[in-house]
């Protein structure tokens, strides 16, 4: 690690909270078989680290891909807090090596936080005006945590009225073995329903009886309780 990237790490262990570490080792299912297993906690909060991004914003690349690749979840976090405010002042080819290292380093972006909270500031931002391509590839990684960068980063282009890709990886992410992201898809097609109920209710009327009840159900929840009802019980 090198010497800045040092300085954050020990200043971070002072504002470690244990009662937060153990907390968030629960929360964030770290023990033997869990999704997070062997995730390590220094015990600091959310806001503390965006705080923490904006001091840092000037941080350069070595140091913020140091601590990235750090064994503590709250030095990744920062990291990619950091990386999503550089990307959004960044030229173009600043823009382009943020998110290739981004994609380089995938393997430390390795829980749901993580990664909802980056993919669609960087991946999908990133390809707004670019070839969808690399997202397809995502969505058949055998990394749980690729495939879902892969169908969250395409809440940048919900945002901006675009459909398409969100529903062509839900389809291709429709028999997906984890429960994470059954709960990611059918979070970006509930996303997709608040601003275009129609393309929501096409894709349940031919998805809703084979989907993952997880799915569906987030898919669904904002939904009128006759349509969801309707939904459940495949009466569509």
């Amino acid at each position: 690690m090198s010497t800045t990237a040092s300085v954050i790490h020990e200043r971070l262990q002072q504002l470690g909270d244990q009662q937060v570490a153990a907390s968030s080792r629960w929360f964030f299912k770290t023990g033997p078989g869990q999704y997070g297993e062997g995730d390590l906690f220094l015990g600091i909060r959310v806001p503390q680290l965006r705080s923490l991004a904006t001091e840092y914003q000037h941080l350069g690349t070595d140091d913020v891909l140091d601590l990235l690749r750090s064994s503590f979840h709250e030095e990744r976090l920062l990291s990619l807090l950091i990386l999503m405010r550089q990307f959004e002042r960044a030229d173009e080819a600043t823009r382009k090596q943020i998110h290739q290292a981004y994609l380089a380093h995938t393997e430390f972006i390795n829980n749901w936080d993580l990664v909802d909270v980056s993919a669609p500031r960087i991946v999908g931002a990133y390809l707004a005006e670019r070839s969808r391509k690399r997202l397809y590839q995502l969505a058949k990684s055998r990394s749980l945590w690729e495939r879902r960068i892969a169908i969250v980063a395409t809440a940048h282009f919900i945002r901006q009225g675009e459909f398409t890709d969100t529903l062509a990886l839900a389809v291709l992410l429709l028999h997906d073995r984890e429960d994470l992201i059954h709960k990611a898809v059918g979070w970006m097609l509930r996303e997709v329903g608040k601003r275009s109920l129609r393309e929501l209710e096409n894709f349940l009327r031919e998805h809703c009886r084979t989907m993952p009840r997880t799915m569906l159900r987030y898919a669904i929840e904002k939904l009128p309780e006759a349509s969801r009802q309707r939904y459940l019980k495949g009466q569509i």
